[in-house]
């Protein structure tokens, strides 16, 4: 199988390296990028191929990967109507918010596409990815296409009508939770305590209570519970937290990110 990418950016990056990290043959990955010069770097990084255009790179590939911005997808892809009709590749789009309706009209008809939404996580292996695909899709492909991305994390398969949930929950709140850690860590650098130190605590037990709601199969509330003791330090904390709004924030935030996915799926 040889798979094509159009676009070398961070996130194509991440999935190249995890690739070949896993043991996929550089030589069976194809990438090109508008100046090149990235697709180049990141090609010799890899001992995968650089390609000058986008049109070669769909001709090698059995699986091209958009691994673009949402809006340059209408820029570059009618002008490569005609090289996917010849080659009939699966196509995968990382593209947020852009549908499998959109993006078929790109193409010609019966077209396999799938979309998958991975994370910054990617670069350490650790991305949570969502995948839907359309009917043209065979188990098979998808099965393909899982692999491929479960070489930097997880994969999570996503009815289509949930896929601008799963970007808020497992695309954005990344952001969201390296906002909640530094946070923790310059107050703890308020208090007295060197940064760097306080940010690797706090990285260290953001990732212990996620293993613990991910193992234990307990609801986050009852372990919340499990940490407060009556007339204790936590429960301050805690009730201080619901005092300023800190779930009404989040939810806040969910819908802002929630909209303008929708926005852009629209556009």
């Amino acid at each position: 199988m040889k798979y094509g990418f159009i676009g070398a950016g961070n996130m194509v990056s991440a999935i190249v390296k995890g690739m070949t990290a896993a043991g996929y043959d550089g030589r069976d990955i194809f990438i090109t990028s508008k100046t090149v010069t990235s697709a180049w770097k990141l090609a010799g990084s890899c001992g995968a191929c650089a390609c000058v255009s986008s049109a070669e790179v769909i001709e090698a590939a059995d699986v091209v990967v958009l691994g673009v911005k949402p809006h340059v997808l209408a820029e570059i892809l009618p002008g490569l109507k005609e090289d996917f009709a010849q080659k009939k590749p699966l196509v995968v789009s990382i593209a947020a918010g852009k549908t499998l309706e959109y993006l078929a009209g790109f193409f010609p008809e019966g077209t396999p596409i799938v979309r998958v939404m991975p994370n910054i996580n990617a670069k350490i292996g650790a991305s949570t990815s969502g995948i839907c695909a359309n009917a043209f899709v065979t188990e098979e492909q998808l099965e393909g296409v899982k692999e491929v991305f479960s070489t930097i994390g997880s994969v999570a398969v996503i009815p289509e009508e949930h896929f601008s949930i799963f970007s808020v929950i497992g695309g954005a709140s990344v952001a969201f939770a390296y906002i909640y850690m530094d946070a923790l860590a310059r107050a703890a650098l308020k208090a007295g305590m060197p940064k760097q130190q306080a940010l690797k605590i706090t990285a260290e037990t953001v990732l212990g209570s996620a293993k613990m709601v991910l193992e234990s199969g307990e609801a986050p509330w009852p372990l919340v519970d499990q940490v407060c003791s009556p007339g204790g330090t936590t429960i301050e904390g805690v009730a201080a937290l619901q005092e300023h709004g800190f779930e009404h924030t989040i939810m806040a935030a969910f819908d802002a990110v929630l909209e303008k996915d929708r926005r852009i799926g629209k556009a």
